[in-house]
């Protein structure tokens, strides 16, 4: 057999442990020691490491946020690991309780499978779809019996459960903690050890359920405890400030347009730039240090620093063309100093008159009657450039073809048969 070579060991682990964080140092060192130990142990052992990440598809659409901790899978990917993308299929009817601060609605078998079928197409933006296992864990979780529950449920205490802080928190505040939500821990624990799992990566919200709760119920079943692999910043949403997230509305889906990826990323704040450069396009401290000096000293305008950070983004989810079109489109409202609609808007025939309400609705310009009154009452919705308060007036054939506007990039030209 040959030898170990603890240096590449020793770099592996520098790699893999980067970015990651416990909120107390000495977690971290064991985490980082036991990593080093299993990987010397599958080295000797001829195989790779297990490694996986779950997302629950409890909406139609990862974010940018998603992709720091698949990109952490990818790393382990090019060091030859064996790597599962797991939908939770079966958690996602839950829902985590993590960092919430009331229960969350549960979903239906129909909602989550309709949800979870572009979540592969979406992960393979980073993943090698030919190294990439994808797996859904209803395939372990659906079986259980109420006998299994319980076996699994006993290795864990009540009080484990209620020193978590959002739970604290509820317990505080005389809110409500519902019995099934205790289950959420229970059941991603189950997927480490379904899996036989050597890593799992996740978020600062996974904590409890990949440190504590995984590692311990691997361990009351006999297996080795997984490493946790804790990636430590979160990305903030187009706000700026708080954690990118679908339900707060300040997210950057992986599927949007390009030309809406484009836009909503030059919409983050100038002081966004910095953690963007370093959780997405992956630059390291001394080339984020230049950065910040540049902009600093007026060297780099914020604008065009902006730009290209929205077209490097754009380029990794749609490509070289679909960031060019993005640059133009928006070249064309922002900056050529014309009528701001651009060339390659869609366009839709009016064959008959319509409130603009039902139009903008049909065409999912805006998600409801009321986003829609509220954009009126901001200013947001235009037709062919006057601003427009009552999304109720009539729009017919004898004023086509007119360009309907909401925001500032989503545009919609009605013409006559």
């Amino acid at each position: 057999m040959e030898a170990i070579n603890e240096q590449a060991i020793d770099e592996q682990v520098e790699v893999l442990m980067s970015g990651a964080a416990y909120g107390d140092p000495q977690t971290r060192e064991n985490m980082k020691k036991e990593l080093r130990a299993r990987l010397i142990e599958a080295e000797k052992e001829g195989r790779p490491l297990r490694v996986y990440c779950g997302f629950d598809p409890r909406t139609s659409d990862l974010h940018l946020g998603h992709t720091i901790p698949i990109r952490k899978l990818r790393q382990f990917q090019d060091y030859g690991h064996d790597v599962t993308f797991l939908i939770g299929t079966f958690t996602s009817l839950i829902g985590d309780p993590s960092d919430k601060e009331k229960a969350r609605d549960q979903l239906t078998a129909e909602q989550v499978d309709k949800n979870a079928r572009t979540y592969e197409e979406q992960a393979f933006k980073i993943l090698d779809p030919e190294k990439t296992r994808v797996r859904r864990n209803d395939e372990w979780l659906s079986p259980l019996d109420f006998a299994d529950i319980i076996r699994l449920a006993s290795n864990f205490t009540v009080q484990q459960f209620l020193v978590r802080e959002n739970f604290a928190k509820r317990v505080d505040a005389n809110q409500p903690i519902y019995l099934h939500e205790f289950f959420y821990a229970l059941m991603q624990a189950y997927d480490a050890v379904a899996q036989e799992t050597d890593v799992q990566v996740g978020g600062q919200d996974q904590l409890f359920n990949i440190l504590v709760a995984g590692r311990k119920l691997q361990t009351g079943l006999g297996q080795k405890p997984q490493i946790a692999v804790i990636m430590g910043e979160s990305l903030p949403g187009t706000d700026g400030s708080a954690k990118m997230s679908k339900s707060m509305g300040n997210h950057i889906p992986l599927l949007s347009e390009p030309w809406d990826m484009f836009g909503k990323v030059m919409n983050i704040p100038d002081e966004a730039m910095t953690i963007y450069n370093k959780l997405i396009l992956g630059w390291q401290q001394n080339k984020l240090e230049d950065f910040d000096k540049a902009l600093a000293s007026g060297e780099l305008h914020p604008n065009e620093a902006k730009m290209a950070l929205a077209r490097e983004i754009v380029t990794i989810f749609h490509g070289e063309a679909g960031s060019a079109a993005a640059q133009k489109r928006w070249d064309e409202t922002f900056r050529s100093g014309g009528d701001g609609i651009p060339e390659d808007i869609p366009e839709k025939v009016l064959s008959e008159t319509k409130r603009l309400i039902d139009i903008l609705r049909d065409n999912d310009m805006v998600r409801s009657g009321k986003e829609a009154k509220k954009l009126a009452e901001n200013n947001g919705i235009r037709v062919n450039g006057e601003k427009v308060s009552d999304v109720g007036m009539e729009i017919n054939a004898d004023i086509l073809p007119v360009v309907v506007q909401v925001g500032k990039r989503k545009f919609l030209r009605l013409k006559a048969n």
